[in-house]
């Protein structure tokens, strides 16, 4: 009899402490995973219809898009550049879960294939190491 109330006991027990840690987890979910998106879009905001083929001094104009997922506010600087010229430079801050668009228009000035415009993202203060990076080649005839 008295090894029945010891098991019970422990087994209450158990329970409640299962039960606590159920209701914990619940309330104090773990942080998802801390990112940011670098995406690059075309002609009408789609994935494709980038402007790969241009003439000399013809414009060609991009949107890069920014979202962050860092679980806080963030500053990042993005540099635009083709075949590693600075085209342009900007500081972006996005709250968490922010989404940004920006619309870049460049300008090739001399003939050859595979020009790189690439987009560079730096997560502030570190301006030393390329957080992200999406890159387009270029054929300017």
């Amino acid at each position: 009899m008295k090894l029945d109330k010891t098991v019970s006991s422990i087994l209450v027990i158990l329970l409640v402490a299962a039960v606590i840690a159920t209701v914990y987890i619940i309330v104090n979910p773990s942080p998802g995973e801390k990112f940011t998106e670098l995406y690059i879009l075309g002609a009408g905001d789609k994935a494709g219809n980038y402007p790969t083929n241009l003439s000399v001094n013809e414009i060609g104009n991009i949107t890069v898009g920014l979202v962050n997922h860092e679980q806080s506010t963030t500053t990042y600087n993005l540099v635009e550049t083709l075949n590693g010229v600075t085209l342009s430079n900007q500081n972006i801050t996005l709250s968490n879960n922010e989404t940004k668009q920006i619309n870049f228009s460049f300008q090739p000035t001399q003939t050859g294939n595979n020009q790189t415009l690439e987009f560079k993202l730096y997560k502030l203060p570190n301006t030393d190491t390329v957080y992200r990076s999406v890159f387009l080649y270029v054929n300017v005839m």
